[in-house]
């Protein structure tokens, strides 16, 4: 599938609000999108793609493709806390403002779903509103190599914030995923989790919330790291399709939002949406299927669905 690509624009506002909660006072980012192209509303019923065919083969499904966040967890409002836990450690104004940056929850569930990765998002806003200042840096990094430091050094310490946030306990896998899991290996099939997080970050949540016994019995586990490319960039499939030994066209993904559905259906491979209340509007036409989770789905429907595909 050609993705089509959405020119964001989403600019330090020139006026700020403040926001607060018990431990800090950031900078509110009030944003506007201009460009952004506004998404279709749909059911929550079960739908099927009938503007293009996708990818499936009439062999039986071979292997079960989970994203982490947003489908195992659901983890976005999680991530925007601990970047704003990081901006206010590190003090990072972007000026000419003088208060500490903020993503509030309309800003990020936008950017959250325009580009995957941390530090890929950070460098993006920071490329588009200006580098900022910080601890690290008294005035704002000119060089690529202290860009790079500050990026690296906001990731790292986000990522521990998060972490924190995980082990507390508080965090339960979404309705339907682990159930699946047992079902899918059960059954002899392969089961994998491709997510574009960092490798540290999505190791930890799995062990905390699907348990070592399924972390460790994955047949294929990638993240962030361990491609070039980000999605919707295609490589996390193509490389999990290798690692696996298994067809593209034998492996079911499941993703949450519109930038895991292009990388999934460009690497070849069939797709189904469990959306959730920052990506609910989006437009899953390419997916053969969609819920709002996955709590009344069995493995037979899945299996069902790749067959309803190569027959239409």
């Amino acid at each position: 599938m050609a993705s089509t690509t959405h020119t964001m624009v989403l600019r330090c506002p020139p006026s700020a609000t403040r926001s607060h909660n018990a431990l800090f006072s950031f900078h509110k980012t009030t944003t506007t999108l201009p460009r952004i192209t506004r998404f279709s509303s749909y059911s929550t019923s079960t739908t099927r793609s009938s503007s293009r065919p996708i990818c499936a083969s009439s062999r039986p499904m071979e292997a079960l493709i989970f994203d982490c966040d947003g489908v195992i967890l659901e983890s976005e409002d999680l991530h925007r806390q601990a970047y704003n836990f990081a901006f206010a450690h590190f003090n990072v104004r972007c000026p000419p403002f003088a208060e500490t940056l903020n993503w509030d929850t309309e800003f990020y569930d936008v950017l959250q779903n325009q580009i995957g990765g941390g530090k890929p998002k950070m460098r993006w806003y920071f490329k588009e509103n200006g580098w900022p200042s910080s601890t690290l840096f008294a005035t704002p990094p000119e060089s690529d190599e202290d860009r790079a430091k500050l990026i690296d050094t906001l990731q790292d310490w986000k990522t521990e914030k998060y972490k924190d946030i995980i082990k507390s306990g508080s965090v339960e896998p979404r309705p339907g995923v682990l159930r699946l899991m047992d079902e899918a290996r059960a059954s002899g099939k392969k089961v994998a989790v491709c997510s574009a997080a960092t490798k540290s970050s999505v190791v930890m949540c799995l062990e905390n919330l699907i348990g070592m016994e399924r972390f460790q019995s994955l047949d294929c586990f990638l993240a962030g790291d361990d491609v070039k490319e980000k999605k919707p960039d295609p490589s996390i499939y193509i490389t999990a399709s290798k690692k696996l030994g298994i067809s593209e066209k034998a492996c079911l993904v499941v993703e949450d939002s519109v930038i895991g559905l292009q990388a999934a259906t460009q690497a070849g491979m069939s797709c189904i949406i469990t959306y959730t209340s920052s990506t609910a509007n989006q437009d899953f036409t390419d997916a053969i299927a969609k819920f709002p989770d996955l709590s009344d789905v069995r493995l037979q429907d899945l299996e069902e669905l790749l067959e309803n595909v190569v027959a239409a």
